[in-house]
């Protein structure tokens, strides 16, 4: 009973904090705009608490998930001159991209404070080399500094990886390396490493969480919510590293994968695509934990970070992730209520109100990005829409994500339940 108090606590909290904060956004924004707000309310349902300011009504109401910010005008036009829609098309962009921008940046600030707080870089002093790779064959040496490579200035692990990730099979890459003051330079290749891709992302208890279309799993029929129990006979536990151990270490290109699907146990055989990786082959030297050196940490990890939330977006529209794998709320309760300890809670805070603002900025109706359409399109037209045309797109759009929100939820259920 405690543990699920504890969960409800953290799911309230996150959802209800991240849309309270997108709609300060809008208010903060409309206010500074001129545009008449006549109630913010803090949830939803019942009214519970409120207090009448000089225009604005602010309200408590019983449900906390959320709020809203009820301008004059935004529903329907009004002739107030003081209303959203009298509002300059400026002024209109401005308020309603306010709400995904508060997002966003508040998911940023926590998350390179996170960093900040729990981490330093690294580097470019070589602290070990690795037996069998690069380094090692062409005489490196610990506490040798690598400066430079293919023309590019390596400060760090960081710069190292930036040039590495570029590197093909057959291409030969230049080092400088600064050994007590002197400047070697080498000709050479990086090591290569083949890593096997199987297509499959799993939570933390072995289940499937999704596949990616076309992959290796999807071809061998493996689905989303299968629970991993068995990799090339190897009996898997719940633990997701023993099962990327059991792929990645097996020499022979098939992989026997026993699931569990419902009441069935399923047996398929999975033959993975391989991506290879170059490595020069060195550990290099962690820095001192000064202030500079974790905001230095913090911001590349952050950037990092936002590539990744993009990239994941972009597969959904390129294909290679379906809308059935998509989480709705039912799967981010679960994921929150899943979060140990204070840390992942805030890193789960953080990618949550990103993915909200910049999920929210997508050109659909229903959506500030389907809003913000529409103003662009009445800007090109130099004259607003019909209120009824605009009304018709808006709730078109609202059936189209309701349902999509449905359908997301009902994927959701099954995972959690299966």
């Amino acid at each position: 009973m405690v543990d699920f108090l504890i969960s409800a606590i953290k799911i309230i909290f996150l959802l209800g904090f991240l849309i309270l904060i997108h709609e300060v956004g809008h208010l903060i924004v409309a206010k500074l705009c001129k545009v008449k707000v006549n109630e913010f309310a803090i949830g939803f349902g019942k009214t519970i608490w409120q207090k009448q300011g000089k225009e604005t009504k602010y309200t408590i109401r019983l449900i906390p998930l959320g709020g809203f910010c009820s301008m004059e005008g935004e529903e329907e036009r009004s002739d107030n001159e003081r209303s959203f829609s009298k509002a300059s098309i400026p002024k209109r962009m401005a308020i309603v991209v306010a709400g995904a921008a508060v997002n966003i940046v508040f998911g940023i600030i926590v998350y390179f404070i996170l960093m900040s707080c729990t981490g330093t870089f690294v580097t470019n002093e070589i602290n070990t080399l690795i037996e069998g790779y690069t380094a090692q064959e062409i005489g490196l040496q610990s506490g040798d500094k690598i400066v430079e490579m293919n023309g590019k200035k390596i400060d760090n692990k960081y710069d190292l990886d930036d040039v590495t990730k570029n590197i093909n099979s057959n291409d030969e890459i230049s080092l400088k390396i600064d050994r007590n003051g002197e400047i070697l330079d080498y000709k050479t290749k990086l090591t290569e490493v083949k890593q096997k891709i199987t297509g499959i992302y799993l939570d933390d208890e072995a289940k499937i969480v999704t596949i990616e279309r076309n992959s290796p799993a999807e071809k061998a029929g493996l689905k989303a919510n299968d629970k991993i129990i068995k990799v090339n006979g190897v009996e898997i536990t719940n633990d997701t590293n023993k099962i990327i151990s059991a792929i990645q270490e097996k020499e022979e290109e098939n992989i026997q994968i026993e699931v569990q699907r419902g009441n069935q146990n399923i047996e398929v055989t999975l033959v993975p695509d391989y991506l290879s990786t170059y490595y020069l082959g060195v550990n290099l030297i962690q820095a001192e934990g000064t202030l500079i050196n974790h905001i230095i940490y913090g911001g590349v990890e952050t950037k990092d970070f936002l590539f990744s939330i993009f990239d994941n977006i972009k597969q959904l529209f390129t294909g290679r992730v379906g809308i059935d794998q998509m989480m709705g709320p039912v799967g981010i309760s679960e994921a929150v209520a899943k979060t140990k300890g204070f840390e992942e809670f805030i890193y789960l805070l953080a990618l949550i109100s990103i993915s909200l603002g910049i999920t929210n900025l997508l050109p659909i109706p229903a959506l500030d990005g389907g809003k913000i359409l529409i103003l662009l399109i009445e800007a090109i037209r130099r004259k607003p829409l019909k209120e009824e045309t605009e009304i018709n797109i808006q709730m078109l759009g609202f059936t189209l994500l309701i349902a999509l929100a449905l359908y997301v939820s009902y994927n959701d259920i099954l995972r959690v339940v299966t």
